[in-house]
Formats: structure tokens, sequence, C-alpha cells
């Protein structure tokens, strides 16, 4: 696929996907769902990279949806469109997703950092679902995302008045790990990419998959779903190569397997 709204690079173990339209504020149209969809499941698919952050510019994440795409839409059209079957596949991703978010995270664009694993934002960041405000709703995991992150009665607020939240307030309700300033926002996304690239890929793949779990089912089946997790890794060779080094006072080898 060739690449109109997205830049691509890596930095050693880490896929580095940039949200490329900013003129628009990185408003998420059809094509770069696209892209961004194809992008993931190639790094997916690279046993070279271990973590992927996504960002958008200083001054905005991603504002939210392409609205010149929907403004005369018919409720067929949406259907058929299935629009939000591509956030599903990035749903599926197995390699961690970090989201460094500055400026405007807003609609989709909140929606996006959401589905991602972890969030770093810098001090200039804003995170709303703006959606009521056009006679809408948040579509692709807004209203469910967000409830589990800061709770009802915030999501609530933000959902029905569409009013966003800084940075700081998002990370005192639990949507963001660190707030910092926007010089090093990227930064500290890749410090913390690289640091999770750095242990064993299997683990950090079935590690993921567990957590995720937990939102999905009762805590019963949840424990029950990691408690075999663990268990698969002691047929990897990581594991063994893993226990090992601890024993041996070394650096472990991963070969994710």
């Amino acid at each position: 696929m060739k690449y109109i709204h997205l830049l691509l690079s890596t930095d050693g173990p880490v896929g580095i996907v940039q949200l490329n339209r900013p003129e628009v504020l990185n408003a998420l149209n059809l094509r770069l769902m696209d892209e961004l969809v194809y992008a993931l499941q190639r790094f997916d698919d690279d046993d070279t990279i271990r973590c992927v952050v996504i960002h958008g510019n200083e001054k905005a994440f991603a504002a939210g949806a392409d609205i010149t795409e929907m403004a005369d839409t018919s409720a067929v059209t949406m259907l058929v469109r299935d629009q939000f079957a591509k956030w599903d596949k990035i749903r599926k991703i197995k390699k961690p997703l970090i989201a460094a978010v500055s400026g405007f995270a807003l609609g989709g664009g909140c929606e996006l950092t959401m589905i991602c694993d972890i969030i770093i934002a810098s001090e200039t960041a804003k995170f709303g679902q703006p959606e009521i405000n056009i006679g809408v709703m948040p579509g692709a995991g807004g209203t469910q995302r967000l409830t589990r992150a800061v709770g009802k009665v915030k999501a609530m607020e933000m959902v029905l008045t569409g009013n966003p939240i800084s940075a700081h307030e998002a990370k005192e309700y639990g949507l963001v790990l660190k707030v910092v300033p926007v010089e090093i926002y990227l930064h500290e996304a890749l410090l913390l990419a690289k640091q999770i690239a750095a242990r064993s890929p299997l683990s950090v793949r079935l590690a993921k998959e567990s957590v995720l779990k937990s939102f999905d089912t009762t805590v019963e089946v949840g424990l029950e779903f990691e408690r075999k997790n663990f268990y698969l890794l002691f047929a990897s060779e990581d594991h063994k190569e893993g226990m090992s080094a601890f024993l041996e006072k070394r650096a472990p080898e991963w070969k994710g397997k």
C-alpha cells in the first residue's frame, strides 16, 4: 500500500506510525484508517518489531473523524460501509501499542488512543468525545472504553456534554500513564516502547492478551485464561532462557519462541 496519510519509521525494535494530515488536525478519514490498519498489521507480522508507537504532531494527535465523509451519509450507507470493522482489526494487533499524544485527541482521535494499550501525553493534550455537539455519539468504542478508564460519572459528563479534559485530568482519572513536557512526549513514549521491546516477545504477547481479557469477562474466567497462558509459556524457549539468565546473573537473549 502507498501511504498518503501516514509516515512510518523504526527505532530499533520499535515501529513508529505518525498520523500525517496536519492541514485538518489529523482528522481520521477512511483512507487514513485503511493505511493505519495495514501498517499495524505489517508491524505485527514483522519479528524484528516488538512494540509500536502511534503519534500525530504537537498540535494534534487526531481531532476526530473527517466529518466531510459523514455529513450527507445515510444510515444504510454507514451500515454497509461498516467503517468500524477497521477498529476491530486494530484491537486484534498482538504487539503492544503506545499512543504518544500532544494537543487534540478528540472523538475518533480519543477513541484511537484508548484502543492502544498505554497512553503517554504531553502537557498540552486534551481528550474528549464531542460527538454530541454534532448530533451523534461516539461509535468507535468511546462509550465503552472511556467508561472503563475513567468511571461512569466522568464518562457520562464527557459524552453527554462533549467537554474535554486536560492531560493532567486524564492522568488523575487513569486514562493516561504519564504527562510530560511537550518537547519530550514522543521521546518518553519511545523509551517505554524500548523497555517493553526488551522483554520476551511471547511473554509480552500473552500478558497483553490476559490484561485485555479482564475487560471481556468475569474474574473467574479471566483467571482461568491467565493461568493457561502462564502454563503455556513454560513450553517456550524464552522461558528456559529467561530463568537460566536470571540464575546465571546475565542478560537474557530472547528468541520469541
